[in-house]
């Protein structure tokens, strides 16, 4: 999003994760959007809160890239986690959680948050998240498990066998947002007892691995930003409260919010 005299406009792209780009993609990709484009050279400031942006080489790249593009602009890069503290905490402490393609979780004491162990990645973590129930939602169609009347849907909708899942998950990119894309299925599925279960096992795993972590966790509300956490709201509230765990916002997308606290924060007023 941005801001100027009067009026807000809004761009998107593709997304960018320093883990898979370089600066010279960063710039690429958003070469790509016209209208952004447009307004690269009259950009002040840019604020940039991505996935692996919390190491300081994984930082660098993508403040190199938007550097490289918004040529009179100062650049800030953060982490994803930072922005969605702000979008649904604000000022106020509390647990900010991600269950998108990937999940996370960090402690938000109102102005920093802190670094925790979690936010393995799709190999060794990610519970809850996209690509979490993709893999799950995937292993059972290939393994046969998954009900009779789900399978038969799910062949017709992807069309997919062992070689070619191989083949995306080995020998391709972005192998997690492939795997994510699976989750999806779950929508039109998801009062299914089989869904139903797979879904309720999958956030009571991110409650034990990630919430329990924290000693506070039953006096703290967790948010949570996200299209695993928007989409499945429903389910998700009611394993929270299974587990007496209050939660707070969810939000599809944290951009609003960010922009908001933001343009707060600095003193910026929007007519």
């Amino acid at each position: 999003m941005a801001y100027g005299p009067g009026h807000t406009l809004t761009f998107s792209t593709q997304g960018i994760n320093p883990y898979f780009v370089n600066a010279n993609d960063v710039v690429r990709i958003l070469s790509k959007n016209r209208d952004l484009s447009a307004y690269a050279n009259s950009i002040k400031e840019v604020y940039f809160f991505g996935s692996g942006c919390s190491s300081p080489d994984k930082h660098e790249i993508i403040s190199n890239g938007l550097s490289a593009f918004f040529t009179k602009a100062f650049v800030s890069v953060d982490h994803d986690l930072t922005g969605s503290a702000y979008a649904t905490c604000g000022d106020k402490k509390g647990l900010t959680c991600i269950l998108g393609t990937g999940s996370n979780i960090t402690y938000y004491d109102g102005t920093n948050v802190h670094d925790g162990k979690h936010g393995l990645g799709y190999v060794l973590g990610d519970e809850g998240s996209g690509t979490y129930f993709g893999r799950k939602v995937l292993v059972s169609y290939l393994y046969g498990t998954m009900p009779a009347d789900l399978m038969a849907v799910f062949a017709e909708q992807f069309q997919v066998n062992k070689d070619i899942v191989i083949q995306n998950i080995y020998q391709k990119p972005f192998p997690n947002s492939y795997l994510a894309t699976f989750s999806r299925f779950m929508i039109g599925h998801k009062a299914h007892p089989f869904i139903q279960k797979m879904l309720k096992d999958g956030f009571q795993e991110f409650i034990d691995t990630n919430v329990k972590d924290y000693k506070e966790y039953k006096t703290l509300e967790c948010n949570f930003v996200g299209s695993i956490a928007f989409y499945y709201q429903d389910e998700l509230r009611s394993v929270f409260a299974e587990n007496n765990i209050k939660v707070g916002k969810i939000l599809q997308k944290p951009i609003e919010g960010i922009f908001e606290y933001i343009l707060k924060r600095e003193g910026i007023a929007v007519s």
